[in-house]
């Protein structure tokens, strides 16, 4: 399996728990974790997207499929961190849910990079 073949299957994944969560979040959750479980939902679903857009970007190389990674990595952790805080009643983890926002930071910085060395 390629680099990119992976990356898309782990943002395929991130994806159908996206649409998972935010679905639980619309139709199953009680008023006081619905709010914590949408915006993860959100988050993780346009960072699953960037990702599948990376890994098919056939100009960007290398650094566009790391900005993928970097994306849909902190997605996840952005979205498990508050499931978990909102699911599990661990506030604890809202000292891991800025880990998934500093790696999906770095996924658009890295993004904007590889667009601006593209044309070399």
């Amino acid at each position: 399996m390629t680099a990119h073949r992976h990356l898309i299957v782990f943002a395929a994944a991130n994806g159908a728990m996206a649409v998972m969560l935010g679905a639980f979040a619309a139709h199953g959750a009680g008023p006081a974790v619905k709010t914590l479980l949408t915006t993860g939902a959100q988050y993780q679903m346009v960072h699953a997207v960037l990702a599948v857009a990376c890994a098919l970007w056939s100009g960007g190389g290398r650094l566009a499929r790391m900005a993928g990674w970097l994306a849909a990595t902190g997605g996840l952790v952005f979205s498990l961190a508050l499931s978990m805080i909102a699911l599990m009643s661990l506030p604890a983890m809202g000292m891991v849910a800025p880990v998934g926002g500093v790696l999906m930071i770095a996924g658009w910085a890295v993004l904007l990079f590889a667009a601006l060395r593209s044309d070399r």
